[in-house]
């Protein structure tokens, strides 16, 4: 059989049986298309460990329309396809190259960007609480800061998903999989503030306010995008005299880092995070090296008196 032929029923696999979202399998779609441009479209079984070796050096020569190289961690994300597509062949009993004999490149993982409380602090104060739109913004960056939500799962949220009388709730991340979110009295505060202060039975938590906003289905206003999210910390950043590259990720990253710091143990905020293995979650570990410093100073003894 073709390649081209079973990737439809690989990425439809990915969705149905594997918990990815519709995103996810779309870019592993468009992963294994380069293979098939590479190979002319082989049957899977034809596959082997030299086709594989060419085919990395060509992901490392590959560029784009705009002469653009791919990313050693994009190369990666190409073989991580391949090789999550020849298990699914294997599951079937379909002939061809054993997913193990494909290697994985080693990635050095970039510096995690975060901020420390006395940044968020900055942040804030920068915020106007006299409109509606600034008493959003709080809610929003408090929010970020107090649950570690993706910002994909925060655009999402509707007034009924959250409780912020009991300050957790319920969220549906990666894969589909559910976990427990809790939220800080400062957060909770500032997400009932902005209710209060709207005027409609809107069902977003988060509205947009922008005037080239076209009316929906629920109003006048709709759904708040990740891009606004986006720029919104931007602004406040800068405002704030922050030099850092600040994303909602970065308040994401700022939670996880703020709870190792004060103690938490790493499975906790795994699951906090909602990351399926423990590994993604320590790359947090190494900003906390300044605290381990602290310790030592305090707790070792000093045999040099």
């Amino acid at each position: 059989m073709y390649m081209s032929e079973l990737i439809l029923d690989y990425v439809e696999h990915l969705e149905v049986e594997g918990g990815r979202s519709a995103h996810t399998a779309e870019n592993y779609a468009l992963y294994l298309e380069r293979f098939i441009e590479f190979t002319n479209d082989i049957t899977v079984d034809k596959i082997t460990t030299e086709i594989i070796r060419k085919y990395r050096l060509w992901l490392n020569r590959y560029k784009n329309s705009n002469d653009d190289e791919l990313a050693t961690i994009t190369q990666s994300y190409h073989l991580i396809a391949l090789r999550g597509f020849l298990g699914y062949l294997s599951k079937r009993n379909i002939t061809s190259l054993s997913p193990e004999k494909i290697e994985l490149p080693k990635i050095s993982r970039r510096q995690v960007t975060f901020l420390h409380y006395d940044e968020i602090e900055r942040l804030l104060e920068k915020i106007n609480l006299n409109t509606e739109q600034g008493l959003r913004d709080r809610a929003i960056v408090e929010l970020l800061f107090s649950s570690g939500l993706r910002v994909s799962e925060l655009v999402n949220l509707n007034r009924d998903h959250i409780n912020t009388t009991r300050r957790e709730f319920m969220v549906r991340g990666k894969g589909k999989k559910d976990r427990p979110v809790f939220i800080s009295e400062n957060a909770s505060m500032h997400i009932e503030n902005y209710l209060k202060s709207r005027n409609d039975n809107i069902s977003p938590l988060f509205l947009s306010y922008s005037r080239n906003m076209k009316a929906s289905t629920d109003g006048n206003y709709r759904r708040l995008s990740a891009r606004s999210i986006q720029r919104i910390i931007n602004k406040y950043t800068r405002l704030a005299g922050i030099t850092k590259h600040v994303t909602p990720h970065t308040m994401r990253h700022s939670f996880a880092t703020d709870l190792l710091i004060n103690g938490a143990d790493i499975r906790s905020v795994q699951v906090m995070l909602g990351h399926s293995s423990i590994s993604t979650t320590q790359i947090y570990t190494h900003v906390t090296d300044e605290h381990l410093r602290e310790i030592h100073e305090r707790f070792h003894s000093n045999t040099t008196e």
